[in-house]
């Protein structure tokens, strides 16, 4: 009976070994997988709610600096002048040193005028304005200056760039790109001064604009 008894014991002992054994192989083969899975749902949960969150942003069908294609313009004439030149519709117009200025956002169209004894050359220009310019546009570069044709006639033309003047809420400075048209007959001169940001796309506004420029 005493040798029954041990082996029943060491059956007892075995069976409950072998269910330790296997209880842990169970758990540590299950800890990975739930780890597994933690990890996944996190990552799936984050990616779904950035998905389903954060909406494409909005295309802009003007960027900034750029004139809409259906601008209206109308035409400008001072008192007493001697010329008509279309403007944007709708832009706000001051007055700044003698000169005529029509503003909206960033851009701007300026006219001044002025007598003359003579008319604007390339090399006038550039050995008059250029130097004036140089001194008064905060940061400026790359004058180019030519002969030009529109409607009116011969013009002189001076490309550069420059920095605006800072905005006075935000600080905020644009990088601007100038072409200046110098137009000319009978002892009176116009200046013409279109200005917006660099990368605008105003080639078609500005060209409505000069090309609208006529004698009176």
């Amino acid at each position: 009976m005493a040798r029954v008894r041990t082996v029943r014991s060491l059956g007892v002992v075995g069976l409950v070994l072998a269910a330790a054994v296997t209880a842990g192989c169970s758990g540590s083969s299950s800890g990975p997988p739930a780890a597994s899975h933690a990890s996944s749902g996190s990552g799936s949960g984050s990616t779904t709610t950035a998905g389903a969150g954060a909406a494409p942003a909005p295309t802009e069908s003007n960027p900034p600096g750029d004139i809409p294609d259906n601008q209206a313009y109308v035409a400008f004439r001072p008192s007493g002048g001697a010329f008509t030149v279309k403007v944007p519709e709708g832009w706000a117009r001051t007055g700044q040193g003698g000169a005529t200025v029509f503003t909206d956002k960033l851009n701007r169209v300026e006219i001044a005028t002025a007598s003359a004894s003579s008319a604007p050359t390339v090399t006038s220009v550039g050995s008059e304005v250029v130097p004036r310019l140089r001194g008064r546009v905060p940061k400026f570069d790359g004058p180019k200056v030519s002969q030009v044709n529109r409607h009116a006639g011969s013009a002189v033309l001076l490309k550069y760039q420059g920095d605006s003047a800072a905005d006075p809420v935000t600080g905020k400075v644009v990088r601007d790109a100038f072409e200046r048209y110098a137009f000319y007959r009978q002892g009176h001169e116009v200046d013409l001064t279109l200005s917006g940001p660099v990368n605008a796309d105003n080639v078609d506004p500005w060209r409505i604009v000069t090309d609208s420029f006529s004698w009176k």
